[in-house]
């Protein structure tokens, strides 16, 4: 912690210089409220040291210029006179703490350690502010009650060090939920680790996990630290676990149950604290039964299972997705795009084999291509699936029904768009599904024909639109 002393008593800087320094704190000092101004200006300082009464600036001055200036270290403002008043004054003005002299050494480095964990505390926050972004980002959206009890269950193992296999096809954002375990457990403030096991070649692996001492083959020139070790104290996320050599999934054991590892070439095993995360969009039930899977591994690895459900499965998840997707694919070309009515339709009505990882890419796609900042329908066809003009094409079973474009204005706000167009969406809904009980006699299955969609998704939607 670097602190700046402000006073005009050359005794004072000198014995409180002595003191700090004995504590290894980084000091310097200044007896002209200027200099330190300028000084203070053209370093960094964590803490600043102030007097209140000085000759040629008042303490309380000095802070108004400092703030005014910008200035981010915490003041602590020192006087004999005053009292409670000059510490309300003090406050008043952004000072973080007052000092009355005469004051004792324990006084002062127990005001600097308050100071410290202040300090601390802030860029604790500011740094789960900034991984609350990133999270945001990411788009772990769960409108559906499938996805509802994947959070659920993420949440309730996340504190506890527990292995947990993350299952789903590829695409649903399995290593999106592997990082909110890590975020919502105690090991938030240390790092979080993926490897894809089924990308690295198999002479490679050993040493990508568990590093390698020098001269273990050739080309080790030196030691190497495997991403066990990297992620000592954090979260190793073990993607597509199911793609392990069976001569690895040995080793893997061994480290889940004995909490060690050994780097390839190195005759000495190293203690790590390491919380294994597995995803797989493998069956490991029946690579398990093919004796491509050790089965005391499965059950290692298998003690909390989260399924991840595709897509095409959570219907009631793709409108809110579409529009956390396109947040982020906005935030990363640096201008503003919207989605037309009709294209929020033709992402609801198209099939999404990908899962999220294809809207993602598909949406991602589309604002870079939009030209003036509208995304329309046509943006969502796919090569050879024969449309014309867009929201012309039949929709996937189970995808929806299409919605007249002729009803909707072109979006023309980023900051209202999201929710005039649901409105919008909604409304011609509701239209639609009336017009389809009328014709059917009231008869709800032969209604979801009509409309093209599934039973499910009928009443889903008759009970979110009010219409039962």
């Amino acid at each position: 912690m670097r602190v700046l002393i402000v006073d005009d008593d050359l005794g004072l800087r000198q014995s409180l210089t002595l003191l700090l320094k004995q504590a290894d704190y980084d000091v310097a000092a200044e007896g002209s409220p200027t200099r330190a101004l300028e000084r203070a200006a053209a370093e960094p300082f964590d803490l600043i040291l102030c007097d209140v009464r000085m000759p040629e600036m008042e303490g309380l001055e000095f802070l108004r210029r400092y703030r005014g200036a910008k200035g981010q270290a915490l003041v602590v403002m020192m006087s004999a006179y005053g009292g409670e008043g000059a510490a309300i004054a003090a406050m008043k003005e952004g000072a973080y703490d007052y000092l009355p002299k005469p004051f004792r050494a324990d006084e002062v480095l127990l005001t600097l350690r308050k100071a410290e964990e202040r300090e601390q505390l802030r860029g604790q926050v500011a740094s789960l502010a900034a991984e609350l972004e990133r999270w945001t980002d990411r788009s772990l959206v769960a409108e559906s009650p499938a996805m509802r009890k994947v959070v659920e269950l993420a949440s309730r193992v996340a504190p506890y060090g527990t292995t947990v296999l993350i299952t789903g096809e590829s695409g649903t954002g399995k290593e999106v939920v592997a990082r909110a375990i890590h975020r919502m457990s105690p090991r938030a403030s240390a790092r979080f680790v993926a490897v894809n096991c089924g990308a690295i070649p198999e002479n490679l692996l050993e040493s990508e996990l568990f590093g390698h001492s020098r001269g273990a083959f050739t080309g080790a020139v030196g030691e190497k630290r495997g991403l066990f070790e990297e992620a000592d104290g954090g979260t190793l996320l073990l993607d597509e676990v199911g793609d392990l050599p069976l001569a690895l999934q040995v080793k893997l054991l061994r480290v889940l149950q004995e909490g060690e590892i050994r780097r390839v070439g190195d005759a000495r095993s190293r203690r790590v604290d390491v919380r294994v995360l597995a995803a797989t969009a493998r069956d490991l039930e029946s690579d398990v039964a093919g004796g491509r899977f050790r089965e005391d591994l499965y059950y290692r690895l298998n003690v909390v299972r989260i399924h991840l459900p595709p897509l095409r499965e959570r219907p009631e998840d793709i409108e809110s997705l579409a529009v956390a997707l396109l947040e982020r694919a906005v935030k990363r070309v640096g201008r503003p795009v919207t989605l037309s009515p009709e294209a929020l339709s033709a992402i609801r009505t198209t099939t999404w084999p990908g899962n999220v990882r294809e809207l993602e890419n598909a949406i991602e796609r589309a604002v870079v291509l939009s030209p003036d900042g509208v995304i329309r329908a046509d943006a969502f066809e796919k090569p050879g699936s024969g449309k014309g003009e867009a929201g012309s094409a039949k929709p996937a079973p189970g995808g929806g029904f299409p919605l007249p474009a002729s009803r909707f204005p072109i979006a023309e706000s980023r900051a209202d768009a999201p929710t005039r167009l649901k409105d919008a969406v909604e409304a011609a809904e509701r239209d639609a599904i009336r017009s389809a009980l009328v014709a059917s006699g009231g008869n709800r299955v032969e209604a979801a024909r009509l409309l093209d969609i599934s039973q499910r998704n009928l009443f889903y939607k008759l009970k979110k639109l009010g219409l039962e």
